[in-house]
Parts: structure tokens; C-alpha cells; sequence
């Protein structure tokens, strides 16, 4: 939840759930309760609840209980999420969890945007995975090549050698001869390695384990460095 504007964030919450009470009738000869808000104001909240309850508490969907009447079981949930939030600092602190927090949201855009979908469902294996794909199409676009995949594309990408025709360079820094230089651009090209021989393929083997939500995380971060060096680094290409 690291860059949330957790008061925004609970305002928002607090007029959904405001906007799903139901209520008494007021008017003379009609009863029963009817929802607070209109229609189209609770639909046009709820988008903005969804994408705040994925960031403070990404698993509520499997929280989410089934209630027959309408905008009732996000109201719960978006009450869950609300105490998450206005009491998230008092807990770890009380309970001795006062550490670092680490959201799978907050990383590299590339890596997110390719586990999204699946992490949410709690398909944490395949949203690794997804992730890495991510990773390997946005590396193929920056330096334009179609021709390698995994491994040899981060390999050659990151190459100290001069480029070549078709063959672009990622620089993570100026290249002025120094060992700095060298070291860096080994050290992607290592880390790549070590994404694919010691995550993608025995994940791609191993299909029918799954990865716990820590596990996952981790290896998403890793992925994530992985990106940020691809994605700050200049193309150095033939013209």
C-alpha cells in the first residue's frame, strides 16, 4: 500500500459504503427500505472501490460473500478494507510487524500488468509466469527483435560487444571502458539467467504446483528489478 493516499482512499470507501445502506422510507404509505444512493452513482463508485480494495486487500474477492440483495457483499468487503486501512499502522505496530511492506501493485508496471489478472484469482504460478512473458515481449519492442526469446535476448541485449546490424545493445550506462561499465551489464545479463533457469523453467515443469502468495511475491520482484534495468537503459543501435 506504499504511495496510497490512504485518506482518499478510505473517503472513497466510507461513500460507498454510505451509498449502499439501506434505509427506511420516508415517504408517507410506502414500506419497507430502499438502497441510499442512485443507481448510477453506486455503479460509478463501485470501479473506484475495486481498484482500492486490489491495492490494501488483493485476495477480497475470495472474501466477497454472496448476499441477495444488491452491492451488499462489496459492502462488506469494502468495510473490511476501510478498517485495513484506517488501522494497517496501529496493527503492525502492536503486533510487531512494523517492517518494510513490499505490494505486488507497486512493481515494475510490465510485471504487474502481466500478473494482474491471474494473481487476483490467487493463480499465483501462472501469474509468475505471465509476468515473465511480459518481461520478455517488452524486451523484444525496446530493442526490436523478434528473432530471440528468455536467456539469449538478455544476453545479447546486454552485450558489451559494439551492436550490429539488427542486433541493438541495452546500455544500463554511459559506456566509457570502466570496469563500473562491465560489471553492470553483466549483472543484467546474469540476473536474466537466473530468471530463467531457476524460475521460468521449473515453473514450466511444474504445472501442477502451485507457488504460495510469498513465493510468488519474491519472484516478482525479482522480475521486477530485472525490468527497471531494461526499461531505464538507452538502445544503442546501428542508424
Amino acid at each position: 500500500m506504499n504511495g496510497m493516499d490512504r485518506t482518499w482512499a478510505i473517503e472513497q470507501l466510507g461513500s460507498f459504503i454510505h451509498m449502499t445502506e439501506y434505509v427506511a422510507s420516508t415517504t408517507p404509505g410506502v414500506f419497507g427500505s430502499f438502497i441510499r444512493g442512485r443507481e448510477e452513482d453506486i455503479a460509478g463508485q463501485a470501479q473506484v472501490v475495486e481498484q482500492i480494495l486490489d491495492r490494501a486487500t488483493p485476495r477480497w474477492r475470495e472474501q466477497m460473500r454472496y448476499d441477495k440483495r444488491k452491492w451488499q457483499g462489496l459492502r462488506q468487503v469494502a468495510s473490511r478494507g476501510r478498517a485495513q486501512l484506517e488501522r494497517d499502522q496501529e496493527l503492525r505496530e502492536k503486533m510487531g510487524e512494523n517492517a518494510p511492506e513490499l505490494s505486488a501493485a507497486e512493481l515494475h508496471s510490465w510485471i504487474w500488468s502481466g500478473a494482474k489478472s491471474l494473481w487476483q484469482s490467487g493463480h499465483y504460478r501462472e501469474a509468475v509466469e505471465g509476468a515473465i512473458k511480459k518481461l520478455n515481449a517488452e524486451t523484444q519492442n525496446k530493442v526490436g527483435r523478434r528473432d530471440l526469446s528468455e536467456t539469449d535476448l538478455f544476453k545479447q541485449s546486454f552485450s558489451v560487444d559494439e551492436p550490429k546490424s539488427g542486433k541493438a545493445r541495452l546500455r544500463r550506462m554511459k559506456d566509457d571502458g570502466s570496469d563500473t561499465y562491465k560489471s553492470v551489464q553483466r549483472g543484467a545479463m546474469n540476473l536474466a539467467e537466473g530468471v530463467f533457469a531457476g524460475i521460468r523453467n521449473p515453473l514450466s515443469h511444474e504445472v501442477g504446483q502451485e507457488l504460495s502468495e510469498q513465493h510468488a511475491l519474491e519472484y516478482l520482484a525479482s522480475l521486477s528489478v530485472l525490468a527497471r534495468w531494461v526499461d531505464d537503459s538507452s538502445v544503442e543501435a546501428l542508424s
